[in-house]
């Protein structure tokens, strides 16, 4: 089985104006350096994106929140939150962009692909469930967790793995008083949204199944690797999912505009083995990604080209090594 590229052109129709970060050229740049990775391309599934349901959005956010980001949007351009804009194709590609975490999560489930890589526009993992923020309409990784979940009986708990530099505030919210959903963010500290602390641990049923791991500023990306493999570590210690979705930002690649981290290509390679290595102990390998931020237009390429790599199985340096990525493997 191959890795499932799901996707749809839509994406670049999501106009943010002038300079915003979150732009058009984001999925442009992310397809153009897989196409020119001849190697790679061959071998990835592209899938079409459908629309998601409207259920399945809801099963997630409220209908007040639905209502109100279709309205914004029906009337042309306007802001939703000061980060967040839209304009006319806005709505549709959102829906597009949670239609292809759940159409990712039918692929792996049928069999049909190993796991799947959503380059998706716009992101998802600031918006709540009563929200739009942080560029984010729909939490495109929590509406395919649900959907996995009340979809197919196999899946009853779920994994969330974020890496993106900025803490997933949204899909934290959604589910934390969910025991069946473990949250896993691991991101700059303090830094926007201003959630994410190691004190935030969930609350009620939920309590325990959500663990933040706040990394300073500038903190060597050998640092990095130690402290999400001991994350894992823990992790897989007391919670076996049936499924794995990674919220895979990749701003927190060195150079960032809007991060302080300093990972590189092949750091993103590691983090993406270690996880399939859990996936492949505890799930039979089912695992899913999801694009968050990474807006460097110089280097979003390279990152996402060196993840969908390492998922797809493709040979490729790893760099710096450790006990934990010699374990799993």
């Amino acid at each position: 089985m191959a890795t499932a590229l799901v996707h749809h052109p839509i994406y670049r129709e999501h106009y943010t104006g002038g300079e915003h970060p979150e732009r058009p050229e984001r999925y442009t740049t992310i397809i153009d350096a897989l196409r020119a990775d001849a190697e790679l391309w061959a071998e990835l599934i592209e899938i079409e994106a459908p629309a998601a349901a409207r259920g399945d959005i809801q099963a997630c956010h409220s209908p007040q929140h639905y209502r109100r980001v279709e309205e914004a949007v029906r009337e042309g351009w306007g802001y939703l939150d000061p980060d967040t804009v839209v304009s006319p194709r806005s709505f549709d590609a959102a829906l597009r962009a949670a239609g292809a975490a759940c159409r990712a999560i039918d692929l792996v489930m049928a069999g049909q692909a190993k796991n799947a890589f959503v380059p998706a526009r716009p992101p998802g993992h600031h918006a709540t469930r009563d929200r739009a923020m942080g560029f984010c309409l729909f939490n495109n990784v929590a509406i395919a967790a649900r959907y996995a979940q009340n979809r197919y009986k196999e899946i009853e708990r779920v994994a969330v793995v974020d890496w993106d530099v900025h803490h997933g505030n949204g899909t934290q919210g959604i589910f934390y008083d969910d025991p069946t959903v473990f949250f896993f963010s691991i991101h700059q500290y303090p830094w926007y949204p201003g959630t994410g602390a190691r004190g935030e641990t969930g609350t009620g049923r939920g309590a325990g199944y959500t663990l933040n791991v706040p990394v300073r500023a500038f903190t060597p990306a050998v640092e990095y690797r130690r402290m999400f493999e001991a994350a894992l570590a823990d992790i897989r210690a007391r919670f076996v999912p049936d499924l794995i979705i990674i919220s895979a930002g990749f701003d927190s690649r060195k150079d960032d505009p809007l991060g302080q981290l300093l990972l590189e290509d092949d750091d993103f390679t590691h983090l993406t083995r270690l996880v399939m290595a859990w996936a492949e102990e505890a799930c039979a390998g089912r695992l899913i990604s999801c694009l968050e931020g990474g807006y460097n237009l110089r280097n979003l390429g390279g990152a996402v080209r060196a993840h969908l790599r390492a998922l797809s199985g493709k040979a490729g340096a790893e760099g710096r090594s450790s006990g934990m990525a010699d374990e799993v493997r």
